[in-house]
């Protein structure tokens, strides 16, 4: 069966993993509601959808702010999962497989984002004069 672009790429696949865990986090506690619910679902359903979508961008400056962008949500993600902590409604134990998700997701949307860099349009620094 063939696959989609982005299903090949190992860091959509462990983002994939990471929303199974999070949503699974989400349910089974009772105590993870309201805004900080809300905020952390966003920002976990984003990476996955935002490494497809750059996936399918045809230039190196498409894609890199695609990955980019899901950096930032994999970042949010970790940010909130200390925030529950900080709020009592997890423990530090609880959140550590997330943050092991979380480690690999961010270096390999970095090494992703960096390998297409060479195809992004850049100006020079020096163009503009303050």
């Amino acid at each position: 069966m063939k696959k989609l672009t982005h299903e090949s790429l190992t860091v959509y696949q462990r983002s994939i993993e990471f929303v199974a865990w999070s949503a699974a986090l989400c349910e089974s506690n009772d105590r993870i509601v309201g805004e900080i619910q809300s905020q952390f679902k966003r920002a976990f359903i984003s990476i996955p959808l935002n490494i497809a979508e750059g996936s399918g961008k045809q230039s190196g400056n498409d894609q890199g702010r695609f990955y980019d962008i899901a950096r930032g949500s994999a970042l949010e993600c970790g940010a909130c999962l200390d925030v529950m902590v900080a709020m009592n409604l997890l423990s530090s134990q609880e959140i550590q497989p997330g943050k092991s998700f979380l480690i690999q997701i961010v270096a390999m949307l970095t090494s992703l984002a960096k390998s297409v860099a060479g195809q992004r349009t850049r100006e020079e620094p020096n163009d503009y004069k303050t």
